[in-house]
């Protein structure tokens, strides 16, 4: 909707109150098929709202508190392909730090080299906001690429065609409702009053499904970004400022907008959308037909027992789509797809590398809400935590039916640590080699290991309660199958374990920045991408885990430990504590510095800055031209070591 500039603002407090979103349809409505809108609201950024928000700060999170020590105690590096990867991590995550900026001039000069571009207009006040006092010191401000790579192509959409799509997601809303949003709305708009007196007039269309929602086509995708590539040109002059006139140019009620083409595809293999938005030459569009041992040479240690050893690609559906196609629930049985192939500008708080929507900062990791929220209440220091691998979740992730549950990613890795279905069971391993004389020892690969007894001992993973099945929403028929765990336990309770498993739901987890400020270690698998993840590294952060779970004892051995060394016969393997508590440190130690609330008021910032320059008539006119060489820019953008 559009407000008069000034004679709105008497009913500002009204205006904040309804926060004037759209909502297309509820998750319910979507599910049982009567419409297929659903999830799109529209969130105006009135001129009326643009006074300094009170952001609400977040309790600082202090390092060592309790005189953690995080080193390898006498643990040395000993040929595992763990180390190996842990090494290589570290080289890399010094390298990402080496080439940071140090000053503003830096900051420019690396942002019109990486992009052909001037910085949008208020990127000098996005300086300003990065270190404006000692609480927001923003560690790496080169680090925004998920932006670029996400707007670069609407960059081939004129801008008032880019606000008309907005404006048309609105209006395609049969019943044009208006309500005032909910919690997910309410902390977008949280996280927006920190910096929305620098915004200009402009509409947002943000996701309130759990499933992303633009799909393009990789053919038709190339053509934008080769629209967008040809029309660099920082030789003309910019000026610093949004232009005032942002109307849809004389548009009225009568005036036709286009649509976003929903569609709905329940039933239908997630894959057979994927496939077509990725290279012709991938695995995904080769009829499948590739040898599966290529595809999983490329992120994959060899002769591991299934270690990842490029955590980005293990979460590549061009590459690993199919053979997880069938072992994933968003891609054989989600909850709820309504996508798109058009390109149209959607928010979203995850997607997988397939789709075009635009990443946000999750609601939940700014929110203070206890479920999701890390609290330092019971997180012990590492050697007083228990040695288990502990994980609880509710049975999301997809459509439980008696004829697709254990294939559910979660109900999969519920199964792989139950020692009733584990019996009989072989999984692959990284063990020694039988030559004691290796100096490092040498390690293979083993497909024929009995992980029972070991899960016994060293697991406590499963769900607290079954529900939402179908048809009978009880489970009763799942309880044949499954036991539910009596013993709940809270998100803070959880860090009484030294190893912490985050597996996806029906999308992202909300935990995941729990996980990485806590004293315990994360291990990760997911399909999923999040505004952070070039920021995080594995090995160096936390323990990447396959999406198939073939590499989780591989990983769980290898820091507890197996067997016994004095024993003639069986299996062994040192035990790394002293590595697994190195290794959560690194991560609390890192999270502490860029996953802040202040981080994610700073990536909001650039984020809208870039997205209001592709609304505006004059964006090839606009940015920031300067050389950033004025004194009080200068002393302004200081940086902590």
């Amino acid at each position: 909707m559009t407000l008069p500039p000034s004679s709105s603002r008497p009913r500002i407090f009204f205006i904040l109150s309804i926060s004037a979103f759209v909502i297309f349809l509820t998750n319910l409505t979507v599910i049982t098929g009567t419409d297929y809108r659903g999830g799109i609201e529209i969130l105006p950024i009135p001129q009326s709202l643009k006074r300094p928000g009170q952001r609400n700060k977040a309790p600082q999170l202090t390092i060592h508190e309790d005189k953690d020590d995080f080193s390898y105690s006498s643990e040395k590096a000993d040929g595992h392909p763990i180390s190996q990867l842990m090494e290589k991590a570290a080289a890399d995550f010094k390298q990402y730090q080496d080439s940071r900026s140090k000053t503003f001039v830096q900051a420019i000069g690396k942002y019109r080299k990486k992009y052909g571009r001037h910085p949008p207009p208020g990127f000098d006040k996005a300086g300003l906001l990065y270190n404006r006092s000692e609480e927001r010191n923003v560690y790496n401000v080169d680090d925004f690429d998920q932006i670029w790579d996400d707007l670069r192509p609407f960059w081939s959409i004129p801008p008032l065609e880019l606000r008309k799509v907005v404006k048309g997601m609105l209006k395609e809303d049969p019943g044009n409702s208006v309500t005032g949003g909910n919690w997910r709305t309410d902390e977008f708009v949280k996280m927006l009053n920190v910096f929305v007196k620098e915004l200009p007039d402009m509409q947002i269309a943000m996701n309130r499904l759990d499933q992303p929602r633009v799909i393009v086509e990789w053919e038709k995708l190339q053509e934008h970004l080769e629209i967008e590539e040809k029309s660099r040109n920082m030789d003309r002059p910019v000026t610093n400022g949004f232009s005032r006139n942002r109307e849809l140019g004389g548009a009225d009620e009568s005036m036709s907008f286009p649509t976003a083409g929903w569609f709905s595809v329940p039933g239908i293999p997630y894959m057979d959308l994927a496939s077509k938005a990725c290279p012709p030459d991938s695995y995904a569009r080769n009829n499948m037909t590739m040898d599966p041992a290529v595809a999983e040479a490329k992120y994959k240690f060899p002769n591991s027992g299934g270690l990842v050893s490029n955590f980005n690609i293990s979460s590549d559906l061009c590459t690993v789509g199919p053979a997880i196609q069938d072992l994933h629930g968003m891609l054989f049985a989600p909850a709820t797809i309504v996508a798109t192939k058009e390109l149209v500008p959607v928010f979203g708080e995850c997607k997988v590398n397939v789709n075009n929507d635009i990443l946000f900062p999750a609601n939940m990791y700014y929110s203070d809400d206890p479920r999701y929220t890390y609290s330092p209440e019971n997180d012990v220091p590492w050697d007083d935590k228990h040695t288990t691998v502990f994980w609880r979740g509710i049975t999301s992730g997809g459509n439980q039916k008696l004829s697709t549950w254990r294939r559910l990613h979660r109900h999969r890795f519920v199964q792989l640590a139950n020692g009733t279905d584990l019996h009989n069971t072989k999984t692959r391993l990284t063990l020694p080699t039988l030559d004691s004389t290796a100096t490092p020892p040498a390690y293979i690969e083993t497909k024929n290991w009995d992980p029972s007894p070991f899960s016994e001992k060293y697991t406590d993973i499963g769900f607290p309660e079954l529900a939402w099945c179908v048809p009978d929403s009880k489970c009763g028929w799942l309880r044949t199958f499954l036991k539910e765990v009596n013993a709940t336990t809270t998100l803070t309770d959880q860090f009484l374990n030294k190893y912490l498993p985050d597996i996806d739901g029906h999308s992202f987890s909300g935990r995941w920045h729990a996980w990485l400020k806590s004293r315990s270690l994360g291990i990760k698998a997911t399909i999923f991408r999040e505004w952070h993840d070039s920021r995080l590294f594995a090995w160096q952060h936390f323990a990447p885990m396959d999406n198939r779970f073939d590499d989780f004892y591989s990983i769980i051995t290898y820091f507890i430990g197996l067997g016994n060394r004095e024993e003639e016969e069986g299996v062994y393997i040192p035990t790394h504590d002293s590595t697994g508590k190195r290794l959560a440190g690194q991560g609390r130690e890192w999270a502490a510095k860029v996953l802040r609330k202040e981080d994610i008021e700073v990536y909001m910032f650039r984020l809208m800055l870039e997205y209001a320059r592709l609304l505006d008539d004059r964006r090839e006119m606009i940015g920031y031209g300067g050389n950033g060489r004025r004194v009080k820019e200068e002393k302004l953008w200081v940086w902590p070591e």
